[in-house]
């Protein structure tokens, strides 16, 4: 089973799930901006992937964070994602515990999922 983590109005995230419906790809989603995310999840996570790849550098919650807060460490970055989940890359896509996927491309989508 996969566990889709994002936020459900997110223009990437309605592509993503877009196309999973489109193939017949079933998941669970997890609103982490409604449900928030935990050190642990987040800490797990970076043991498979560097933070400077988990935080979505190119959204507005990032865009909108003074220099003054943007992290520049993997601890600074774990505060952030944990009292602004909309700043972790979406959406995130985990199977038995592994990031298979994060941000939506559909080619890569079809090597993972077809």
């Amino acid at each position: 089973m996969y566990t889709l983590y994002a936020i459900p109005n997110c223009d990437t995230v309605k592509k993503g799930r877009s196309w999973l419906a489109e193939h017949g790809i079933d998941y669970q989603f997890y609103d982490y901006k409604k449900q928030g995310i935990d050190r642990k999840t987040i800490e797990h996570w970076l043991t498979q992937k560097p933070w400077t790849d988990l935080v979505n550098r190119a959204g507005q919650t990032w865009k909108k964070l003074p220099d003054t807060e943007k992290p520049t460490s993997a601890e600074e970055a774990i505060a952030l994602m944990i009292d602004k989940p909309s700043v972790i890359r979406r959406p995130l896509i985990e199977s038995n515990g592994q990031i298979i996927a994060l941000g939506f491309k559909a080619d890569q989508y079809e090597e993972l999922f077809v």
